[in-house]
């Protein structure tokens, strides 16, 4: 598999038009993105105004474009908590951390506007700020 794993916050910088959209856009072809993170993303659209129908729809556009999500299963879940004692000093939440998961998992780079992220020093993790 190719292409990225998308973390919400580069998901909300490239619906909101942000710094750093350019590098997101050609991501969302190939890109992969845990359900919990879409749930991140859902989340910060309804507190910033939007109603139900318009985050779904906004969700549906990412999925049109080629970008799939991925179950938060199992696995995801063992490899989330695992995650916690080499990101507890970042204070990364679950969402973070299911981010993570599937980038492991997957062995695919994640792409994240959260450039404390660049902290974490693990072999298994390829992490690509976008800004």
């Amino acid at each position: 598999m190719n292409g990225f794993v998308l973390d919400a916050s580069a998901i909300l910088a490239y619906l909101e038009d942000e710094n750093g959209k350019d590098l997101v856009a050609p991501a969302l072809y190939t890109g992969i993105i845990s359900a919990v993170n879409i749930t991140e993303v859902v989340t910060k659209l309804l507190d910033r105004g939007l109603t139900q129908k318009e985050a779904e729809d906004e969700i549906s556009g990412l999925l049109s474009l080629g970008c799939k999500v991925s179950a938060f299963g199992h696995d995801l879940a063992i490899l989330a908590g695992q995650l916690r004692p080499m990101t507890k000093f970042l204070g990364l939440s679950l969402g973070d951390r299911a981010c993570l998961a599937l980038g492991w998992q997957l062995g695919l780079p994640i792409l994240t506007a959260d450039k404390q992220w660049i902290q974490i020093k693990m072999d298994e993790l390829t992490i690509v700020s976008i800004r």
